[in-house]
């Protein structure tokens, strides 16, 4: 199944594969280090994008688009829930914010081990309340929810405890390459284990997070197991065709179609977990990005 990747996708994680390093045989230091170091892989940021740091609860790094807008997305960065920051996905968060023309909150959510569940779940729904106080001081009208793999998890299932306030409706939720199962067992699982994402890793990450405290099929740490889906918001869901959580992905679209949610899901041919970050040596990665942000502008301008 490895033959569908992408032909730079397969050499890269060739050449990573070559260097070894396991990530969950690194102490916490080399973990987050080594992360940083794969983060760097992505193409810089455009030029234009307007960025300013705001000391909220947490550090909160404001990104605006060339033109004003009334959408902001309360976004959480990737990295197992133990390694990530503001810095980690500042080319990812400048992307997206020029191509979707969305103002974006890019949250310093607390780490593990030295801050586990539910310390950055909390940090999570506060940054999400703050947003909805301050959006007439942010002129915004609409508020989103989004995040990229560790952070896809927290966004589902932030948006999932606050659907139930029809006050203040979430706008979408946008996920991309989201774990959404720590105790899933799928085909591709099995098919994409890779030097960016494999099994040892995803439960060495999700043993300091949980540290014992909750079970890893609550549906706080594994959105895909919530008793019901109805009331979420319209959902915006990437897919890597070669990720180890492909087929979860594709279980919690149908949960989400199941329940009349409105699904706009996309499954990326050839790219590997994490590929929207890898856009300096993937081509077709920095193009997936722009097309990531333009669906969102499309259907922003048309709802």
């Amino acid at each position: 199944m490895t033959d569908s990747l992408d032909p730079h996708a397969k050499r890269f994680l060739d050449m990573l594969a070559l260097k070894g390093g396991e990530a969950a045989r690194l102490g916490i230091a080399e973990r987050r280090a080594a992360f940083a170091n794969l983060m760097r892989f992505g193409a810089p940021g455009p030029d234009g994008v307007e960025v300013e740091t705001l000391h909220v609860s947490r550090p909160i790094r404001l990104y605006r688009p060339t033109e004003a807008s009334a959408t902001g997305i309360v976004f959480f960065h990737g990295g197992g829930l133990v390694a990530g920051s503001l810095d980690t996905h500042d080319s990812l968060c400048r992307m997206l914010t020029a191509t979707s023309g969305c103002n974006i909150f890019s949250v310093d959510y607390r780490l593990a081990p030295e801050n586990p569940f539910p310390a950055a779940l909390d940090d999570a729904s506060e940054a999400l309340e703050w947003a909805f106080e301050k959006a007439a001081a942010h002129a915004l009208d609409r508020i989103g929810i989004g995040g990229d793999s560790a952070g896809g998890t927290l966004a589902a299932v932030t948006a999932a405890r606050w659907h139930a306030d029809e006050s203040r409706p979430l706008a979408f939720q946008l996920l991309l390459c989201p774990i959404l199962d720590f105790v899933g067992e799928t085909s591709s699982r099995r098919a994409f284990q890779s030097a960016i994402l494999d099994q040892a890793t995803l439960d060495h990450d999700i043993g300091l997070y949980t540290a014992d405290k909750v079970a890893r099929d609550d549906s706080r740490i594994s959105p895909i197991r919530a008793a019901q889906f109805s009331g979420l918001p319209p959902t915006f869901l990437h897919i890597a065709q070669c990720d180890p959580l492909r087929d979860e992905e594709i279980a919690y679209a149908e949960k989400l179609r199941a329940a009349g949610v409105d699904l706009h899901q996309t499954c990326h041919a050839g790219m590997p977990h994490l590929f929207y970050a890898l856009s300096g040596v993937i081509p077709a990665a920095k193009a997936a990005v722009m097309t990531i942000g333009a669906e969102l502008a499309d259907w922003l301008g048309r709802s």
